[in-house]
């Protein structure tokens, strides 16, 4: 059972997943309404630290970037584009969560990846007929367009490792709903235990 909460950017986001139980909390440095500076991402990450993975979320970024954001922020994981991690440091291969986007997987598969649909953050639904043939070969992380009213189905059909929500704990693009967060993270809970009965 896994759990992240994306897009996170203030201090009251950051509070309702901690207390929801959420595993990880994702900040965005890619260019979004979610965007966070480093030093705005150290300052909110702070009370998670030991309690959640925090999670650095790129998109193409470059090398001083990445550099940057592993100094600086010094994430548990770094999430970006499979086709970025070639080109990253080797300080930030043990801990790259690589995404792909609804696309046919690889022969070879890394040992955890996220699995979303065409564009991050865009409400969109990922292919589940793809994420499940995934899912039965690496800890996969679903993601794209799932919401409180869908991820018991999500989890049923794909049988992930994990979910990951952003626009769907929205109340507007970029601004967070404490009472979203709590009901997707109990919906994603029970639907993880009803699986492993």
């Amino acid at each position: 059972m896994f759990i992240k909460i994306c897009g996170l950017n203030s201090e009251a986001a950051v509070h309702a997943a901690l207390e929801a139980g959420a595993d990880a909390l994702g900040f965005v440095f890619a260019p979004s309404v979610r965007r966070v500076s480093v030093a705005e991402a150290v300052r909110l990450a702070q009370p998670a630290r030991g309690r959640a993975r925090c999670v650095a979320v790129m998109k193409q970024p470059s090398r001083a970037e990445v550099e940057e954001v592993l100094e600086v922020f010094a994430p548990d994981w770094l999430q970006t584009d499979h086709g970025d991690t070639a080109k990253l440091p080797a300080s930030a291969q043990d801990r790259l969560l690589p995404v792909y986007r609804d696309e046919t997987l690889p022969a070879q598969l890394p040992s955890r990846l996220l699995f979303e649909g065409p564009q991050s953050g865009a409400g969109r639904t990922a292919d589940w007929d793809l994420a499940r043939i995934a899912a039965a070969r690496t800890q996969l992380v679903l993601a794209g367009g799932l919401h409180v009213d869908n991820v018991a189905a999500a989890i049923r059909s794909v049988r992930p490792w994990g979910v990951d929500v952003s626009s769907g704990v929205e109340s507007s693009p970029g601004c967070k709903s404490s009472q979203r967060i709590h009901r997707f993270v109990t919906a994603a809970q029970a639907a993880f235990v009803e699986l492993s009965i």
